[in-house]
C-alpha cells in the first residue's frame, strides 16, 4: 500500500496550524477589496479586521485556486513517492474544484505510476473541513487512498449543511435574494435558514423572523436530520459572531446531547459572500 497525502483548499475553514497537525496540506483561495489593488490569501487578514471592513462598506471579490498553482503543489508531493487525495470546494460554487482536476490529469501523463484522486465535495466551509476530518480518521485507522476515498464519497450526499445570515445585502449581492427581498427582508428582521443542495449550490430553505429563531430552526434542523444526534461529529463556523456561536452549541448539547467537536471562523472567501454574522452547522445527516 503506497503512502498518500489528503490535500484540500481554504475554503474549508480550518486553521492552516491544525490542518498541519492533522497532516493535511492546503492551498489557498484569495480575495481582494474593491479600488485596491492588494491580493490577499484566504488566512492573511484576522477575520475580525475582515469583517470589520466589511461592515465598513468594503466589498470583498474573491479568486479561485488555477491549475498552475496545484500543479506546482502537487509535482512537488508527487516527486517524493507519495500520492495524493484531494477533497475540494464545492464545484457549485467555486471552479476550484475543476482547476484541481485539470492539474491531476496532467501531471498523470508525467506520474504515470502514482494516484492522484480528485473529489467534489460539494461542500462549503466548514462542511468541506468536516470531510477533510472524517477522511484523515479514516486514513489514520490504516484505511488505504481507495478505501477512504470510497468512505467520503459515501458521505457526501449526508452531509448537511445549515445558515444563517445577518444581514442579506451580502446575498444580494451574489444574487441569492432580490434587491427588493433584501430590502424588506432587512427591514422586518427576517433571517433566511439555508442550506447548501445535493448540486453544492447555497440555497434559501425557509425565512424566518428574527435571529433567535433562525438559530433555533438550525437546532431543530439538527434534531431531524443527524444520524447520531449525541455522538455524532459536529462542526460549527461563525463570522465574528462566536456568542451566537456558542449558544448554538449549548443548544445542540441541551436539546440531543450533542458535543461540537469544532467552532471554527468562516473565512474571509467564504466570508466575502455571506457577509458578518453568517452562522453555520455541519453535521453527517440522513440527507442533505
Amino acid at each position: 500500500m503506497n503512502e498518500f497525502v489528503i490535500y484540500t483548499d481554504s475554503a474549508c475553514d480550518i486553521k492552516p496550524e491544525l490542518l498541519k497537525e492533522w497532516g493535511v496540506l492546503s492551498q489557498s483561495l484569495s480575495f481582494k477589496f474593491d479600488g485596491n489593488d492588494t491580493v490577499y490569501s484566504n488566512d492573511d487578514m484576522e477575520c475580525k479586521e475582515f469583517y470589520d471592513r466589511m461592515r465598513g462598506g468594503d466589498v470583498a471579490k474573491t479568486s479561485a485556486i488555477n491549475p498552475e498553482t496545484f500543479t506546482t503543489a502537487f509535482e512537488k508531493t508527487l516527486s517524493e513517492g507519495l500520492d495524493i487525495l484531494y477533497l475540494g470546494f464545492s464545484s457549485g460554487l467555486s471552479t476550484t474544484y475543476n482547476s484541481a482536476r485539470i492539474a491531476a490529469e496532467g501531471l498523470l501523463e508525467s506520474y504515470p505510476e502514482r494516484k492522484i484522486i480528485v473529489i467534489d465535495t460539494l461542500a462549503a466551509s466548514a462542511g468541506e473541513g468536516l470531510l477533510v476530518y472524517l477522511a484523515k480518521e479514516k486514513k489514520a485507522e490504516g484505511a488505504d487512498i481507495e478505501a477512504v476515498a470510497e468512505y467520503v464519497r459515501s458521505l457526501i450526499m449526508k452531509l448537511c449543511h445549515w445558515f444563517t445570515v445577518d444581514d442579506l445585502v451580502y446575498l444580494k449581492r451574489g444574487g441569492r435574494v432580490s434587491p427588493a427581498a433584501a430590502f424588506f427582508g432587512n427591514m422586518l428582521g427576517i433571517k433566511p435558514v439555508l442550506h447548501v443542495d445535493n448540486e453544492g449550490h447555497l440555497t434559501p430553505v425557509q425565512k424566518v423572523r428574527g435571529r433567535k429563531t433562525a438559530i433555533e430552526t438550525m437546532a431543530t434542523k439538527y434534531g431531524e436530520l443527524a444520524d447520531d444526534k449525541a455522538g455524532g461529529v459536529v462542526f460549527i463556523s461563525h463570522a465574528d459572531c462566536e456568542k451566537d456561536a456558542n449558544a448554538l452549541a449549548e443548544m445542540l448539547n441541551s436539546r440531543y446531547g450533542a458535543s461540537v467537536k469544532i467552532i471554527t471562523d468562516v473565512g474571509t472567501v467564504i466570508g466575502a459572500h455571506a457577509g458578518p454574522g453568517t452562522l453555520a452547522l455541519f453535521f453527517v445527516g440522513s440527507e442533505r
